[in-house]
Parts: structure tokens; C-alpha cells; sequence
């Protein structure tokens, strides 16, 4: 049975009003009074309308569905535990261990934070980017001028939309085959994610390669890359992809570095001093 509707309401009106607007890089306009961020905000990040919101906190709806409650708690920045209660208060139990996590927690805010100075995106365990760092707009390209399939990494790869990375043939079947092994374990953890069956399925249908790949059943992770990126400024950089994958949340911290003295270090330290000065992490809901 639902908590009444009225709880579920105060409960979002607090954890609405304990987020700004800066924290999403929304403007501010002078004098403001509203705590927070304002309804019309939220739901404008969550993807819901600003008229269904006021009727959640006003304890005018009820019984909202599980994808809007996930894209509220995603962009009301909840923890695990704040979420598991959004949906209890909600009347509705999510089941952590079957759906993918695109939560980002603290300790990994803080991580791509400090990583200032080299390219960093968090993906979930579908290769989804959740969150990203400003040398990584600058290395790779802006997630977010992208409709939200297209960033996936995997989509792109298989479905030959533009990348600056460039791979031989030989590096381009080992990727390949690293993330379709990845993808099934992932698969396999959450048998009950709609979204990742989902992208499977849609991947399977429009990438022959993909479907191929997906039926072999190879299980494994993919967890590190030699990559040479065709920077439209710097010319070639040449880079390691190391891939940390983080124990309770299951998300990819994905980062680029160059050996030490090399031109390519020199390149993303000019890269750097050109971005310094730009919001350091960007992360957004995903919509489930």
C-alpha cells in the first residue's frame, strides 16, 4: 500500500529545494527568492511536465510510474538509499540487482572532479555516458549536442555514426568483441533492465556485425584500449583508455592519459589550459 500521496509530495518539495541551479549550470537571474531549483526546472531535467509535478507535490496524483519516479530521482541527484524511498513512498519496490544504476555517488563526483586535467566520461553498465568532465567535450566531442541513443558507445560504434577515435582494422575487432563481451555480462546481472534489453535488441537489428558478435555469447569486460584520437585542432593524440569500474554502483569510469613526455601529453596540457575555465563535471538523468 502507498504511503499517502501527501508525504511523497513533501518529500520531493525538500529534496527540490536542497539542489540549485548552479549545480546544473542553469542560469541565475538576479535577486531570485526560489529555494533551489523551481518546479518548472526539475521537471524540465526530468522530463516530465512542470503541471504533473505541482500535482505529485501537491498530493493532487498519484501511483506515478516507475520510469518517472527513476528520472526524478536522477535528477534530483538521489543516493541509493533517498531512491529505494522515493519508490517506497511511491508504493512502488524497485529490485536494485535487476536494473543498471546511473546514479553517480560522491566518491565518483569527486574523482572525475580531481581529474581536471584529463578526459574522464562515467558510462553505466549499458555504455550509457551519465557524466562527464570538460576535457572530455574538449578531447572527444559534446555528449549532449547528441540525441540521448546516440551517445551511447556502443550504438555509435556499431551503427558508423562520426568518432574522433580512429582504430586499424586489427584494434577495431578487438574492440568490437571487448564490448559485445561486456554488454552480455551486463546483460546477464540485469535481466530485468528494459532499456538495456532494449539497445540489444535495436543493435542486433541494425548492426549485422553487433548480431553476429551477440550470438558467439562471449562473456568478459572491457576495461582497457590503446586509442588514437583525430583531434580537429591538435592533429593525432595518442592515448591509453583505462576503464575502473566501481564495486557497488557497477558504473565505468572511463579515462584518457598520454605517456609522459610525449607529444600527446604536451597536446591535452594545451587542451587543458584552453578548457581550465570550463564547468568541471556535467551529469544529467537518464530517462528509463
Amino acid at each position: 500500500m502507498a504511503v499517502p500521496a501527501n508525504e511523497l509530495g513533501a518529500t520531493l518539495r525538500a529534496w527540490r529545494e536542497r539542489v540549485t541551479p548552479e549545480e546544473f549550470g542553469l542560469p541565475v537571474a538576479p535577486h531570485r527568492r526560489a529555494r533551489g531549483l523551481r518546479r518548472e526546472e526539475l521537471a524540465r531535467l526530468a522530463g516530465v511536465s512542470a503541471d504533473y509535478l505541482t500535482q505529485l507535490e501537491q498530493g493532487r496524483a498519484s501511483a506515478p510510474s516507475s520510469q518517472v519516479l527513476a528520472a526524478l530521482a536522477g535528477a534530483l541527484r538521489l543516493t541509493e538509499a533517498e531512491r529505494a524511498h522515493l519508490f517506497r513512498l511511491a508504493g512502488r519496490v524497485e529490485t536494485d540487482e535487476q536494473r543498471i544504476r546511473d546514479t553517480l555517488p560522491p566518491g565518483v563526483r569527486r574523482l572525475v572532479e580531481q581529474l581536471s586535467a584529463s578526459p574522464v566520461v562515467v558510462c553505466d553498465a549499458g555504455w550509457n555516458p551519465i557524466a562527464w568532465n570538460a576535457m572530455w567535450v574538449a578531447a572527444i566531442g559534446d555528449p549532449l549536442e547528441r540525441p540521448e541513443r546516440e551517445r551511447n558507445i556502443a550504438w555509435r560504434h556499431f551503427t558508423g555514426l562520426p568518432t574522433r577515435v580512429v582504430r586499424t582494422h586489427a584494434e577495431e575487432r578487438g574492440f568490437e568483441e571487448a564490448v559485445v563481451a561486456d554488454l552480455r555480462s551486463s546483460s546477464g546481472r540485469y535481466p530485468e533492465d528494459r532499456g538495456l534489453a532494449q539497445l540489444i535488441a535495436d543493435m542486433c537489428e541494425a548492426s549485422p556485425r553487433f548480431r553476429s558478435l551477440w550470438e558467439k555469447r562471449h562473456v568478459g569486460v572491457y576495461d582497457q584500449e590503446r586509442k588514437t584520437i583525430d583531434h580537429p585542432e591538435l592533429g593525432m593524440l595518442f592515448v591509453d583508455c583505462d576503464v575502473l569500474t566501481t564495486h557497488r554502483s557497477d558504473l565505468r569510469v572511463v579515462v584518457y592519459t598520454a605517456a609522459p613526455g610525449s607529444p600527446s601529453e604536451k597536446a591535452l596540457d594545451e587542451l587543458s589550459a584552453a578548457w581550465g575555465g570550463r564547468r568541471s563535471l556535467i551529469d544529467l538523468p537518464r530517462r528509463r
